[in-house]
Order: C-alpha cells, then sequence, then structure tokens
C-alpha cells in the first residue's frame, strides 16, 4: 500500500469499519476478512483492533461476547444510536470531501475550464 493511500486510509477507516458493523453485527476478525474483500488488503488486524477499541470507548458500539469454539470468548460489536448519528456525520463529510476533489479533478483535467464552486466556469452567469 503506497504511504498516500495509508495517510488517507487514517481519517477514513473508522467510518468505513462503522458502516461495516452498519450492515450487521461483526467480531474482529469478520471486519478484518470483509476489509480485505473490498480490497483493504494491507490493513493490519493489530489496526483493525485498535480502531474498534477506540470505537468502543467512544460509546458508538454495543459490545456483546460471544462463546468461540476456539479459544477465548469473541467480542461481537454492533452499531448503537450514536454510532448510526456518528455514521451519518461520516458519510455527510465524506459526501462533501468527495465532491470537492471530484470538481478539484475535473478542473485539472487538460483543456478543462475551472469552476467555481457553484459549477460555473469564468464568465458563466448563474442561471445560465
Amino acid at each position: 500500500m503506497g504511504r498516500q493511500m495509508t495517510e488517507m486510509l487514517k481519517g477514513t477507516l473508522e467510518g468505513i469499519i462503522l458502516a461495516i458493523l452498519a450492515v450487521r453485527p461483526a467480531y474482529g476478525y469478520e471486519i478484518t476478512a470483509r476489509l480485505r474483500e473490498e480490497g483493504f488488503t494491507e490493513i493490519a488486524e493489530g489496526t483493525i483492533y485498535a480502531l474498534l477499541l477506540r470505537i468502543e470507548q467512544r460509546g458508538l458500539v454495543d459490545v456483546e461476547r460471544v462463546p468461540s469454539e476456539k479459544g477465548p470468548p469473541r467480542k461481537v460489536f454492533s452499531l448503537n444510536s450514536q454510532g448510526r448519528e456518528a455514521l451519518e456525520e461520516f458519510w455527510g463529510t465524506w459526501s462533501f470531501l468527495a465532491g470537492r476533489i471530484a470538481q478539484l479533478h475535473d478542473d485539472a483535467a487538460p483543456g478543462r475550464e475551472p469552476r467555481d464552486t457553484a459549477g460555473h466556469t469564468a464568465g458563466q452567469e448563474e442561471g445560465a
């Protein structure tokens, strides 16, 4: 994983985990496996467990200990109402940032005339 990808994930991985838990409750290994299925193959399992601990301490999830056939009981995390609010806030922030970045990307394309925040090109009047 490139350094830029690692840096970008630092700010979004918590939201990604909340999104996974919004689908259904899961324990740490399941979350790691799901992330790998989604292409996040180089995220260390320890990173996921550290984030789960932080999410738990912030009160964004409920935790249930479920007996395991192998080893100690598993901690199954489920999103609670505070977690759902945090996830909604994450998606709102994500949508804003993704929109602005896409606009910057489009504006930087060769031969493309820059646009203002309302999507107007230079000299284009509103409503035109």
